[in-house]
């Protein structure tokens, strides 16, 4: 045991003394390179202080510096002490954020996967010179881009590795990357765990005393797409509210747009349309100052909905229409088939089922439970639009991608086949939206689900299939979220 402990001293100090050299023979060629470029012989950047001879020896790896002297010769060399002794200059630092800023403007305005170029260029570089700061905000940047494109998987990764990054940090800090790994297990159709890590990350601001604005906001409008697709309208409003409440002290327009939109959620849940309406009116007029194209692409998304529920099925279908043009040409893949899936309920109830089956039917195209390809007995498209025209119908709705969508996707085509008496269609299509619905714990639709499927069996004479179909209706309705969401996390100062 005493001889493998002396012989472990002896292989730590000799890696220490290597990397010390390694360090020095670095630094030396360092500043045999700045001194050539700037055209100082030895003894220029060696006088006063120092000689000819060090500055040779130095610069050949021989001797390891002492701060004074590479002080000295920092100041001779017109660098920092920093870029001295790291390699790593403020320059390449500022140049790096301006780096990231153009690759934001990239993805605000034009198309995510080229966004994503930029950014990892950024990674890389700052990987290479050492900068932790500028390579989170690159990370950050690549799972706001995976966001987009629908690879929900990629994005927690790249918002983990932020979180890695910045783990010694105050968690201020970390809470965009949070609130994106969020939103990815939403979009996965992960309600449940989306509410938990937007939750626990509002409970520790609050417990430790930093009630940040600008990250309480984050998370407190990033809550509400969750509780309402789990039915917790209540927790739902009071996040609504306390976003309201925190919007004068945050001086982002990006971010006050967002809180708008996510507002209007809980504003057309409690029926005051109007107001819903006018409150993405403001973010949508502070998006068209940014130019963020896909934040301003879900304005129009939202107000698509909030026409349809008013019954102005007209208005609703063009602002989902423009929505979904913008989100497809920015190659937004999963948003766009979530839009369309919308825009079919719209031209379902205006009575353009083919329509509807067109937008519908390749969204669920690797799905077992899609259903027969023509359920209507209507042509496969409408005039003048082939299926799958209307977005990146590949990229598909799945268990695991946009499940909530895929759900209402399903719902959808059972309702067209229960509406032209296929009653076998319809069913199939139910259960598997019941099934995707289940796994994401979407209380409200779920309910509603089970009251359609009942009234079929019912209709098809099975009336104990159909009570049974009722009574799992029933169960949602009265878990409406906050009861298996815990206890609400707590409230900051206001």
């Amino acid at each position: 045991m005493a001889d493998r402990s002396a012989g472990d001293g002896r292989t730590a100090g000799t890696a220490t003394g290597a990397a010390g050299a390694e360090s020095t023979a670095e630094i030396g060629r360092r500043v045999l390179r700045l001194r050539t470029e700037r055209g100082f012989t030895q003894r220029q950047l060696a006088e006063p202080a120092y000689t000819a001879a060090y500055v040779s020896t130095l610069e050949a790896g021989k001797v390891r510096p002492s701060e004074a002297a590479l002080r000295h010769l920092a100041d001779r060399l017109g660098v920092s002490y920093e870029e001295l002794t790291t390699g790593r200059s403020p320059r390449d630092a500022t140049r790096l954020r301006a780096a990231v800023t153009d690759a934001r403007r990239a993805l605000a305005t034009g198309a995510a996967e080229d966004a994503a170029v930029l950014f990892a260029e950024v990674r890389d570089e700052a990987e290479r010179l050492g900068f932790a700061e500028e390579r989170s905000a690159a990370l950050l940047g690549l799972g706001d881009c995976a966001l987009e494109t629908g690879d929900l998987t990629v994005a927690r990764d790249h918002f983990e590795a932020v979180e890695g990054l910045l783990a010694g940090e105050p968690l201020p800090r970390r809470i965009p990357a949070i609130r994106g790994r969020a939103v990815a297990h939403l979009l996965a159709g992960e309600l449940r765990y989306s509410c938990y890590l937007l939750e626990s990350s509002i409970d520790e601001l609050n417990a430790s005393g930093l009630h940040d604005p600008y990250a309480l906001l984050l998370l407190y409008t990033a809550a509400i797409a969750p509780y309402m697709d789990m039915g917790a309208h209540a927790r739902a409003v009071r996040a609504a509210e306390l976003a309201l409440a925190l919007a004068p002290s945050v001086d982002d327009p990006g971010l006050i747009a967002r809180m708008h939109r996510g507002v209007a959620r809980t504003l057309i849940a409690e029926g005051r349309t109007a107001e819903a309406d006018a409150s993405l009116a403001k973010a949508q007029e502070l998006y068209e100052q940014l130019r963020i194209h896909t934040d301003l692409a879900h304005c129009h998304w939202m107000r698509g909905y909030v026409h349809a529920q008013d019954g102005n099925l007209e208005r609703a279908e063009r602002e989902l229409r423009t929505a979904r043009d913008m989100l497809a040409s920015k190659r937004a893949a999963l948003f766009t088939v979530q839009v369309e899936v919308e825009l079919a309920d719209v031209l379902r109830r205006r009575g353009r089922t083919a329509e509807a089956e067109a937008l519908l039917l390749p969204l669920l195209a690797s799905s077992p439970a899609a259903g027969p390809a023509n359920t209507a007995g209507e042509p496969d498209a409408a005039p003048g639009e082939a299926p799958g025209d209307a977005g990146p119908g590949e990229a598909g709705l799945t268990a695991d991608r946009g499940a909530v969508h895929a759900g209402g996707a399903h719902r959808l085509l059972g309702l067209i086949a229960d509406e032209h008496g296929d009653a076998e269609a319809a069913e199939e299509h139910y259960c598997a939206a019941l099934s995707l619905l289940e796994r994401t714990g979407a209380a409200g639709d779920l309910a509603d689900l089970c009251r359609l499927l009942g009234d079929l069996l019912r209709r098809e004479g099975r009336q104990e299939a159909a009570m049974d179909a009722y009574r799992t209706g029933l169960g949602h309705r009265a878990a409406p979220g906050t009861t298996t969401l815990g206890p609400a996390p707590a409230e900051p100062p206001m």
